[in-house]
């Protein structure tokens, strides 16, 4: 419930932010705020199935926020569009978060991720309508196993700074398609990974006392999550070269941010 109430705020607070007025800076970190508590709060769940990644996000958010807000205050213009990118992403993600395009979207990502591993080769029954099982083991295709969320935070990158209508276009057909394929090939290692128990390696830390757990545990949380971040890397390297003025954005909010807090850690010492 309290996860909710804060994607609610942050969605309606990111809105806010991009119509133009007096509100805007602090509508921006309200949106911040509320997904920085977002992170906290999905702490004990992230833990709970040894997902390290979130937990950390939670950490760094609090040093993020800091200078966030004070440069919103400022009319900083870079930290402006890294603002404008989240609430374009939260405009792409809304729907599928929140109406049947999420139901739908997740049915088609069954699907062909379904007709994947037959072309490998790969055995497998429907435990649920988006629910594979194999050798015992069960493998749920949620909302978060669609790309989606990637997808939304890629175009909302692209989007932060003004871009010529072909930069636009081209924008969207390289990072939708590219994410979307490359998610439903990851959807098909973790589930034979999982499934065919390839990686039964270090319980003490892998397992959280299900079977076979820890297959799950190196695919999807250790494997997969660090493809996926090289993945968005390269991804928003391709958009740096499409629209060069990200590029510049990103130097000036890794200066804005290092300044910052190297003058706030400065200060406590």
């Amino acid at each position: 419930m309290m996860e909710a109430l804060l994607l609610t705020a942050a969605f309606v607070s990111f809105i806010l932010f991009l119509i133009p007025g007096r509100h805007s800076a602090y509508a921006g970190i309200a949106g911040w705020l509320s997904m920085s508590l977002f992170l906290f709060a999905e702490v004990p769940y992230y833990l709970s199935i040894n997902n390290f990644l979130y937990p950390t996000m939670a950490v760094l958010s609090v040093p993020f926020l800091y200078v966030t807000a004070k440069r919103l205050r400022a009319e900083d213009k870079n930290v402006q569009y890294l603002t404008r990118a989240a609430a374009v992403a939260v405009l792409v993600y809304l729907p599928f978060g929140y109406t049947p395009l999420g139901d739908w979207l997740i049915d088609v990502v069954t699907g062909e991720v379904g007709w994947l591993l037959n072309m490998v080769g790969i055995q497998y029954s429907m435990y649920d309508w988006n629910m594979f099982i194999r050798n015992g083991l069960r493998v749920e295709i949620v909302l978060g196993c669609t790309g989606i969320q990637s997808i939304a935070i890629m175009l909302g990158v692209a989007a932060a700074v003004p871009t010529e209508l072909r930069q636009k276009i081209l924008a969207v057909l390289f990072v939708v398609p590219t994410i979307y394929i490359l998610n439903l090939f990851r959807n098909v290692f973790v589930i034979t990974a999982y499934t065919g128990q390839w990686f039964p390696y270090f319980p003490e830390i892998a397992s959280n006392g299900e079977y076979g757990y820890e297959s799950f545990f190196w695919a999807h949380n250790v494997l997969c999550e660090l493809g996926a971040l090289v993945a968005l890397v390269i991804i928003a390297y391709a958009l740096f070269a499409l629209i060069p003025d990200l590029a510049k954005m990103a130097e000036g909010l890794y200066r804005a941010y290092r300044d910052d807090l190297t003058r706030a850690f400065s200060r406590d010492r």
